[in-house]
């Protein structure tokens, strides 16, 4: 530990401003005997008060005025965020609150505790354990099954030279020393895992305030956030510390485990040499269930209220869409009356257009007519034509042609123009072949082709035969006529 660090805890841990508060002997002893002694996991406020009222009426008898404030506020100070000696919490479904011990208490007493002198201090039974723990860890990351075996064959010739020995009578039996030593390291270890049960309380409800402080705080989709947390109960039983007090406690769930418990531990407590025998420890298996199921009942409600958690988040989300939604039907409504409301808006298109280039047709110029008006002249005369060719125009009704067309298309999807003549010669000559060209109807389209042409012919009123050349026209159905 470097110079910051210790720095730092004199600052901040809760343990050691505990050692140095006035009232510490105060603090240390009443939950000492009410937290450690009596194994205590949650005690209701008033019982507590009742309690620390007794201790403070004793000892101002002893001494007036030492201790002047009333129970209910020395708890309150102890269970203030800058103190963080007490628990205060409210049990589900309790509106009373109820008190617990931190790990802080637990760490200054053990200190405290270590501070008193012995007269025995045993060194065996610890390198004993030393080894014993080498060897567990050796054997258990053995990869080599050979080296196994070779070492369960070890083990077995030991046992085997042991019983030799005692059936010749050699038996050896622990020296009184050796029984106070393994004692002592037991009476140590008891404690401490009942102590240690606090922490890992601690330490649970530390990773609850983290999963929660993940969840308030995640800009991700749900579905990600469920899997990053792994379902709330597995994050927090699934941690390192979960799977070992999950071990722990199954192994003490074990029945056969039980009674080979309860049998030692009255076996060792009956034992006369034992001068350190402690009688509460006779018992400690029980205080060590009561601990455990004390944390797993801390686990499964962490793991609830988490669950609840996420279920409130979900639905504050869900709340949230369902006002937006109304908010836009609200808006919908005010704006139903308003005609002028532009509702359009443009989008882009949900696929690219592609055009390649070599989509493109090739330029094709246009073919300029070829307009020859000297046959409309008299024939040897410079003056100007006779304008009453004008008022001798012959009107084309064009319905018949119309009818010629449709009667061809009944016939074949399409006609040329030409064809159509041959089979209804024209009888107004160009005038009629020009009012074929200005037909409109929806029953047929006319598609002009300047890259061919064709010729008409006809016979006009004056007996002599006339030709035309035209670019060629066909006369299609329609996609209204081709449905009918």
């Amino acid at each position: 530990m470097g110079f910051e660090e210790i720095a730092w805890l004199r600052g901040n841990s809760p343990a050691w401003r505990l050692l140095r508060a006035d009232n510490a002997p105060l603090v240390l002893s009443f939950l000492h005997r009410v937290f450690v002694e009596e194994n205590v996991r949650s005690i209701p406020a008033a019982e507590l008060a009742s309690r620390l009222d007794d201790e403070l009426y004793a000892r101002n008898e002893r001494a007036p005025h030492s201790f002047p404030k009333p129970a209910r506020a020395y708890l309150d100070d102890w269970a203030a965020p800058e103190s963080g000696w007490l628990r205060k919490y409210y049990p589900e479904g309790s509106d009373e609150p109820h008190f617990d011990a931190t790990p802080a208490v637990e760490r200054a007493l053990q200190w405290v505790r270590g501070l008193q002198e012995r007269d025995f201090v045993g060194t065996e039974s610890r390198l004993n354990t030393v080894f014993d723990l080498l060897r567990q860890i050796v054997f258990g990351t053995e990869a080599d099954p050979a080296a196994k075996i070779e070492e369960l064959r070890r083990q077995q010739r030991t046992l085997e030279d042991e019983i030799a020995r005692i059936e010749a009578g050699e038996a050896t039996m622990l020296d009184p020393s050796g029984v106070r030593d393994r004692y002592q390291q037991f009476a140590a270890t008891a404690r401490e895992l009942l102590a240690d049960f606090r922490q890992v309380e601690e330490n649970f409800r530390k990773l609850d305030r983290q999963l929660r402080e993940r969840v308030a705080g995640w800009q991700g989709g749900k579905g990600e956030l469920l899997d990053d947390i792994l379902g709330s109960r597995e994050s927090i039983t699934g941690s390192d510390q979960g799977r070992s007090f999950q071990a722990f406690h199954d192994f003490l769930l074990s029945r056969s485990r039980q009674e080979e418990l309860s049998d030692l531990l009255d076996r060792v407590h009956r034992l006369s040499g034992n001068a350190d025998s402690d009688p509460r420890l006779r018992h400690v298996h029980h205080d060590w269930l009561q601990a455990a199921e004390a944390a797993q009942a801390t686990v499964r409600q962490l793991s609830e209220q988490l669950r609840r958690f996420l279920d409130d988040q979900v639905w504050f989300e869900n709340r949230r869409v369902i006002d937006l939604l109304r908010g836009i039907e609200a808006r919908a409504l005010s704006l139903r009356d308003e005609s002028r409301v532009d509702l359009t808006m443009e989008l882009d298109a949900p696929a690219p257009d592609v055009r390649l280039p070599m989509e493109r047709p090739l330029y094709t110029p246009v073919r300029k007519p070829r307009i020859d008006s000297d046959p409309i002249r008299p024939a040897g005369s410079d003056d100007e034509s006779d304008p009453a060719a004008l008022f001798e125009q012959v009107y084309v009704d064009p319905g018949p042609l119309r009818g010629n067309v449709r009667a061809a298309l009944r016939r074949a999807p399409q006609v040329g123009l030409a064809d159509l003549v041959g089979s209804s010669p024209l009888t107004h000559g160009a005038a009629e072949l020009v009012a074929y060209l200005s037909l409109r109807d929806d029953a047929f389209t006319i598609v002009y082709d300047d890259a061919s042409s064709e010729q008409v012919s006809w016979t006009g009123l004056d007996g002599k035969r006339r030709t035309a050349s035209l670019p060629r026209v066909t006369f299609t159905r329609s996609a209204i006529e081709s449905a009918s």
